[in-house]
Parts: C-alpha cells; sequence; structure tokens
C-alpha cells in the first residue's frame, strides 16, 4: 500500500480558501465583519488615510477576520467532540468568542482614532449650518417618519403600527434620532455622539431583525426613510 501523498503547496491554498469560504457562508458574524471591513477600507481611500493609518487599519481587520476564524473552527471541534452538554466546552466556547469580542473593541479604537478627525473636518462646515436649527425641528422631524411610516404600512396592507409590515417604525425612529443628535452635537464630540447614536441605531435594526418582526430588507427601508427623511426636514427649513 502506497503512502498517503502529502499536499501541495497549490492544495495547502485551496484548502485555506475553502475555509475562508465555509466560514463566509455559514456564519453570519463574519460575513458582518467582512462586509464592515470593505466599508472601512473604502472609507480609507475617501479621506486619503496614510500609510501607517492604513497598516493600522489593516491590521485591526485581519485580527477580527482570524479572531473569528478561530473562533469558528472551535465550535466546530467542539460540536464533533461533545454530544451532550458540557460545562467546559461552554466554556471553551465563551472564551473563543471573548476573543473576537477583544479583537473586535480593538479595532473600533483604531478606527475612531483614524477617522474621527478626518470625518470630523469634512462635515463640520455642513453641520455647523444645521447645528442652529430650532428643536422644533428634530420634532417635527420625527413625527413626519413616524406619519410616514403608518402611511407605507397601511398602502402595504403589512403589520401594525408598531409590529412587522414595511418599513420598520423602530428603525425609522432609531435613524432618525441619529441624524438629529449629529446636527444637534457640539463641534467637539460631535463625530463620537454620532458614532454612538449609529451603533445605537444599529442595535435597534438588529433587534427587529433578531426577534423576528422584521426582515433585513424591511429594517433598511425603514433606517433610509428615517435618516432622510430627518436630512430633508432640516435641510428646507434650517
Amino acid at each position: 500500500m502506497s503512502a498517503r501523498r502529502s499536499p501541495s503547496v497549490l492544495d495547502s491554498f485551496n484548502f485555506a480558501f475553502e475555509g475562508i469560504i465555509h466560514v463566509l457562508r455559514t456564519q453570519r458574524n463574519m460575513r458582518i465583519h467582512f462586509a464592515v471591513a470593505v466599508i472601512v477600507l473604502v472609507l480609507a481611500l475617501i479621506v486619503n488615510v496614510t500609510k501607517l493609518e492604513l497598516i493600522a487599519l489593516l491590521l485591526s481587520i485581519t485580527f477580527v477576520l482570524i479572531a473569528e476564524m478561530i473562533n469558528s473552527a472551535i465550535e466546530g471541534a467542539i460540536d464533533i467532540a461533545t454530544t451532550s452538554f458540557d460545562p467546559m466546552a461552554k466554556l471553551a466556547k465563551d472564551i473563543a468568542a471573548g476573543a473576537v469580542l477583544l479583537a473586535s473593541v480593538n479595532a473600533l479604537a483604531i478606527g475612531y482614532l483614524v477617522f474621527a478627525g478626518k470625518v470630523a473636518d469634512r462635515s463640520a462646515d455642513l453641520l455647523d449650518r444645521l447645528r442652529q436649527a430650532p428643536a422644533e425641528l428634530t420634532l417635527v422631524a420625527l413625527v413626519l417618519t413616524v406619519i410616514v411610516v403608518i402611511a407605507l404600512k397601511a398602502y402595504t396592507g403589512r403589520g401594525s403600527p408598531l409590529r412587522g409590515g414595511l418599513p420598520s417604525g423602530h428603525a425609522a425612529v432609531a435613524f432618525a434620532c441619529w441624524i438629529a443628535v449629529t446636527y444637534a452635537a457640539g463641534s467637539a464630540h460631535r463625530f463620537l455622539v454620532s458614532s454612538i447614536a449609529l451603533i445605537m441605531a444599529f442595535l435597534v435594526a438588529q433587534t427587529r431583525v433578531e426577534s423576528g418582526v422584521h426582515s433585513a430588507l424591511e429594517v433598511a427601508s425603514g433606517g433610509l426613510l428615517g435618516a432622510l427623511s430627518t436630512l430633508v426636514i432640516f435641510q428646507l427649513f434650517s
């Protein structure tokens, strides 16, 4: 019987790519990380980051992706090795998930340090013109968003004002608040405040999808509706 042939260099690359593709196909978080990585790199080109800043971004992105792949590999190995609940198996999965969380927090911190000043400088002129808009505009924008959401749900005949249907009312209000908070924030802390508000809006949208109340399309349309409605109000009447 002949000995098993060792994989060639080409085979090794194929196995590696198959592993990456499998994680992308089966792991939602990996797809999210990839999408965020693409957005970050495109934004880096737009704002013209320095070479060192780009290196920092690439390292943080790679760190997150590697951590997510190792986490997926550990989970798969544990699922094969255990057929019943094992506290140590759960602990191993939790530790691997914690590694992904640390990598993600590190990437978020680096992204903020790289983009905070650049994005703030480019948006300062527009936001300074809108910052003095009266508080009533925020209320009008939110009320208008709710009215449009209810009207669209009535037109499509799906869902209720507070649950289900196209578009998502919760996502619309959350992203409307993000735009309003961004306009109201002072220039010194505008980017940080806007970033936190945006993250909160995304969390609201995610919970609507995770709970099964809305689809991703309904949440995306709601978020876009809320953001654009508020933007239009401030643009027209500020």
